[in-house]
């Protein structure tokens, strides 16, 4: 059983990724009501980063 690693499953940050993508889409309205610019730049930055947690968990493979 000299390659038993390879049949492990590997741990990633894809799941960390997709939370914190839909974390900062669900609270940037919330935090930046009064900095419009803010608000829509950070939901584009959470549904980026959500995109790409999905792309490495469920696409890639």
């Amino acid at each position: 059983m000299a390659h038993n690693e390879h049949n492990k499953p590997r741990k990633s940050g894809a799941y960390f990724l997709i939370i914190f993508g839909a974390l900062l889409f669900m609270v940037a309205p919330t935090w930046f009501a009064d900095k419009i610019e803010y608000g829509l730049a950070t939901i584009v930055l959470g549904f980026a980063i959500g995109g790409l947690g999905f792309y490495l968990r469920f696409v890639r493979k």
